[in-house]
């Protein structure tokens, strides 16, 4: 550990320093001798290194969400060249590359922490040892000595034996007590937050290889830590106890306010931004807006939760719009614009139909007391008129004059008589 910890000893000296500021600003307030001075300090030191990954906490989320999507491609290669492991390598790499995605992309905040995690580690080594090192002088270092958190000394750890305790002015009881009690805190925490992600922020509708190997790391990153945390000094755990309860508080916000499509977070979501949109008639947030336009432009490749929200807003009366907004229907307009009162236009009364006997005699349409006749309704003809089909031919127009309707063209042949 001594030859990992020297390798990262070139940001042992910039963490002992920010250390040591945030020391001075609690020993005034808790006094610099007590555990709280030097336990908020670590806490403080987790925050502002967290606050400075948020953009690597927001590329991890990008990177995850895109593996996310490309899962089903990625096993069709796999079924396709199962047989060919360098093919397959070889295609997996290629499906990166065009989608823009990278893998480690998701172990970015992790990795980056790697370097502030071994150099506290250096720090409170050097702080159980009796060593400077860092900022950390003679004086600073007698203080951080007798800093004790709940009877546990800062750097003790939960393997050091009775005589190394009590050189810390503890004892051993408590120095085990409290470090078990944060392992439990820190694989509970751990568990959680992976928990929470795949039962809540995962697109159930893909099963994947991918979403296996997620669950597996559900069950091996808490007993990880809880083997090597019997390992780490109370200042470490408290360092990692504090980077989980951050890391478990900003993925709940991610979940709630920005859910991963198809999951059972964005269903819950777009509930609750149903009941919003259709209470206040409008989107207000700029992130909610975006979301809104995200759904308008998959048209008919939105899935379950997308088209009940869409069917929400349209029962309400409003529709959404393309630029994430969300309006009036039409029929909502017309009640606000009557004060309440939905007035529309008189239906066309349509004209009965007649019988195949008026149209062949042009006879007069019978009219309906019901109403009066409209103008699609054929003028009463008087009842001594012959109906144009039945007068003569005029002259000269011989056999060529127009057939009635049932009748051959031609010359007509009359009829004999019946023979009795």
């Amino acid at each position: 550990m001594d030859t990992i910890a020297s390798l990262f000893s070139f940001i042992t000296t910039p963490v002992s320093w920010v250390i040591v500021q945030f020391h001075t600003v609690y020993g005034a307030i808790f006094g610099p001798d007590t555990g709280w001075a030097w336990g908020l300090s670590i806490v403080s030191l987790v925050i502002l290194i967290r606050i400075c990954l948020i953009p690597l906490f927001v590329k991890q989320i990008k990177a995850t969400r895109a593996m996310q999507t490309l899962q089903p491609e990625m096993k069709k290669i796999q079924e396709r060249y199962k047989n060919d492991k360098q093919r397959q390598s070889e295609e997996m790499m290629k499906l990166y590359k065009e989608s823009g995605t990278n893998p480690l992309s998701s172990c970015l905040p992790i990795l980056a922490q790697s370097p502030f995690f071994f150099a506290l580690y250096h720090v409170l080594n050097g702080i159980a040892s009796g060593k400077t090192i860092g900022v950390i002088n003679d004086q600073l270092l007698a203080s951080a000595q007798k800093a004790h958190i709940v009877g546990a000394p800062l750097a003790a750890k939960f393997t050091d034996g009775s005589d190394k305790v009590a050189a810390l002015g503890a004892s051993l009881t408590d120095v085990r007590v409290v470090t078990a009690i944060m392992i439990v805190l820190m694989s509970a925490s751990q568990f959680y937050t992976q928990r929470q992600l795949m039962t809540k922020n995962v697109d159930t509708t893909v099963k994947t290889p991918f979403m296996q190997q997620q669950k597996m790391l559900m069950y091996i990153f808490p007993v990880m830590f809880a083997v090597f945390g019997i390992n780490f000094p109370v200042g470490v755990l408290v360092y990692w106890l504090t980077t989980n309860v951050w890391t478990m508080g900003q993925q709940m916000y991610v979940i709630r306010n920005n859910p991963t499509p198809g999951s059972k977070a964005q269903a819950a979501y777009l509930e609750r931004l149903t009941n919003h949109v259709t209470h206040h008639g409008k989107v207000r947030r700029r992130s909610e807006k975006a979301i809104v336009k995200a759904i308008v432009a998959k048209g008919r490749d939105r899935n379950e939760h997308e088209r009940k929200f869409i069917n929400g807003l349209s029962k309400a009366g409003l529709a959404a719009q393309t630029d994430g907004s969300v309006s009036q229907g039409e029929s909502q307009a017309a009640t606000e614009a009557e004060g309440g009162v939905i007035t529309t236009a008189p239906k066309r009364q349509q004209p009965k139909r007649q019988s195949k006997a008026q149209r062949q005699s042009g006879g007069p349409k019978q009219a309906d007391d019901a109403g009066p006749t409209t103008s699609l309704d054929k003028p009463e003809e008087p009842q001594d008129a012959k109906p144009a089909a039945r007068q003569a031919p005029k002259p000269g127009g011989g056999t060529r004059s127009k057939a009635q309707s049932g009748q051959r063209k031609g010359p007509q042949r009359p009829k004999s008589p019946s023979k009795k």
